[in-house]
């Protein structure tokens, strides 16, 4: 090869690195500009105006964000049958006012309370079962002393009582009003232990007993 051509080839080269140079170098500043622009539409909150990297991150942002928003305002209890939601009692049914107290503070159905309570003592506090469950709500000894209940037959500590024990076994079972009330009558363990409401003739016959009741109370029964 001539010096010439040598020479030549040489500025050849030189002229396509330069090329290349002022390439790379708009292909950086074009970025540049981009990633100044999704600066601006994050800062300002507005919807991205181009497709892109720019739309892509902000729709992940977005994305993001509705999760972040959903996470926050997910209910800490589950729904459930037995939640607040039913109507109020009638008047007439004995202990109104503290049922429905006791329903509103333990966000349960009102008629469900009062199924219950008619099921364990047909509204009597002086009650007492052989076993040693006592008051409108039929609590054990145990039971009541763990939900502060001092005195078992006084209606209104009862009540509170049982409310409480029934909004623990809702939230334990995943709002499973069945299994809730199998849990009351029977233990949340025999409940765990066969998986759902345990083969006990007395809780068998409990559940649907309780939930009918509440039923009547839905319709307007006094007692």
């Amino acid at each position: 090869m001539s010096a010439a051509a040598a020479i030549g080839g040489i500025g050849a080269d030189k002229s396509a690195v330069g090329s290349d140079g002022l390439a790379r170098a708009s292909a950086a500043a074009a970025r540049v500009a981009e990633l100044r622009q999704l600066i601006s539409e994050v800062e300002t909150g507005a919807a991205p105006t181009r497709g892109g990297f720019a739309a892509q991150l902000s729709a992940a942002s977005g994305e993001g964000a509705a999760v972040g928003q959903a996470t926050a305002t997910t209910p800490t209890a589950p729904a459930a049958a037995g939640a607040a939601g039913g109507g109020s009692l009638n008047p007439s049914v004995p202990f109104a006012a503290e049922i429905e107290a006791a329903a509103a503070k333990y966000r349960l159905d009102p008629d469900l309370l009062a199924g219950l309570i008619k099921a364990e003592s047909n509204f009597d506090p002086t009650v007492g079962s052989g076993a040693g469950a006592q008051g409108l709500t039929e609590l054990m000894p145990s039971t009541a002393a763990s939900v502060g209940v001092k005195d078992p037959h006084d209606p209104a500590e009862s009540i509170d009582g049982g409310a409480h024990v029934l909004r623990e076994m809702l939230d334990k079972f995943g709002g499973d009003t069945e299994l809730a009330l199998a849990a009351y009558n029977a233990g949340p363990g025999a409940v765990e232990q066969y998986g759902g409401i345990p083969p006990y003739s007395e809780t068998q016959a409990y559940v649907p007993r309780v939930l009918g009741f509440a039923e009547d109370f839905r319709n307007g029964a006094t007692r």
